[in-house]
């Protein structure tokens, strides 16, 4: 009797454990439905969103909207940038186009920002997209997010994540090496940030930092300007770029 007592609770406890066990893979499952992973990060599925829109709000990051605008268009960098949270609602595609083609806001007034004119930098497909990310309400999109910057580990390190985050790559090109084509200007081109005749004019870390403050505005669209960045970057973040540009070739 004892024998048969003991092989019963025996048998309970693996038909418990048994139990157990389905419960745990059909958890397991049940909660892997409902998730992504994405490279190595596993994360809650996000609802899909049109490729266009999508393509805008990365469009958005790359060309440093979000650096004026705030992530994903909510504002709060500077009082002089409005937030585009209600631009979709009030602005037609027509009017966001021309917006993004020739810049908007104070152009002579160096310590206000200025939106700069993006017509010869961006294509037809790209002003397209970020319209359509604009009047859908600019949703979340993963991954869309602007490039991180160091801390602790130098200002050139730090500036030239700045140099990405902030759009400079767009048109002074990659390590500063220009190429952009800009055909109302004098030289037909967007300067390069590095090479003898860049060090001959800006000799000293004050004039490349002023003219990171001022910007340049110069001509009319479809000329290619240079926002003010006085009113957006801190002094830490300028210091950050001069030393990254004083390390190019």
């Amino acid at each position: 009797m004892k024998r048969d007592g003991l092989l019963l609770v025996v048998l309970a406890v693996v038909v418990l454990l048994v139990v157990v066990a389905g419960v745990i893979g059909w958890g397991a499952g049940h909660y892997t439905n409902r998730t992504k992973t994405v490279g190595s990060a596993t994360a809650t599925a996000t609802v899909s969103v049109d490729p266009a829109v999508a393509a805008g709000a990365h469009d958005f990051v790359q060309f440093a909207c979000a650096q004026c605008h705030g992530q994903d268009g909510r504002g709060g960098i500077s009082p002089d940038v409005p937030s585009l949270s209600s631009a979709g609602k009030t602005l037609t595609v027509a009017q966001l186009t021309d917006i993004i083609d020739h810049g908007l806001g104070e152009s002579a007034n160096p310590t206000k920002p200025y939106m700069p004119v993006w017509g010869a930098v961006i294509s037809r497909r790209q002003v397209s997209e970020l319209v359509a990310y604009i009047r859908a309400g600019l949703p979340t999109v993963a991954d869309a997010t602007p490039v991180a910057v160091p801390q602790g580990q130098g200002d050139a390190v730090a500036g030239a994540s700045l140099y990405v985050r902030y759009g400079c790559i767009n048109c002074h090109g990659p390590n500063g090496l220009g190429g952009v084509p800009n055909p109302l200007s004098p030289d037909k081109t967007i300067p390069p940030l590095s090479g003898a005749d860049f060090r001959h004019e800006f000799n000293t870390d004050e004039k490349i930092t002023a003219v990171i403050r001022s910007g340049s505005v110069i001509g009319r669209a479809p000329i290619v300007s240079m926002p003010h960045w006085g009113g957006i970057l801190s002094d830490a973040q300028l210091r950050a770029l001069v030393a990254y540009l004083e390390t190019l070739k």
